[in-house]
Parts: C-alpha cells; sequence; structure tokens
C-alpha cells in the first residue's frame, strides 16, 4: 500500500461524506468528485473501488 493511495482515499471519503447529503447541483458534484478521488487510492493500493451506492453500507 503507498501512502499516496491512502491519503486519496482518505481525503475522498472525507469529501464524499461532507457533501453527500446537500441537494443542490454543487454538492452532488463535490461528492461525487470525493467518491472519484477515493477510488483512485483504492485502484492505486490495489483494491477494487467502491461501487455500491452511497450509504447502503454494501461493501465492493
Amino acid at each position: 500500500m503507498s501512502i499516496k493511495g491512502e491519503v486519496k482515499e482518505a481525503a475522498g471519503y472525507i469529501k464524499e461524506e461532507a457533501y453527500e447529503h446537500g441537494k443542490s447541483a454543487k454538492s452532488r458534484e463535490k461528492a461525487q468528485e470525493g467518491r472519484d478521488l477515493r477510488n483512485e487510492g483504492r485502484m492505486e493500493d490495489g483494491k477494487a473501488p467502491k461501487t455500491a451506492e452511497p450509504g447502503s453500507q454494501k461493501r465492493g
């Protein structure tokens, strides 16, 4: 696991959590940016990207 991948995953998680409950288009866009960053970090570390819908508690 790389430090860079772990940092990207953590930062993406925080950004997604901060914006995922917003109703505006800007909030949804920011939440998606967070998911993309989190998945980029996961792929750098050789993990599968998260594909479950946010908040569903499914692991993937």
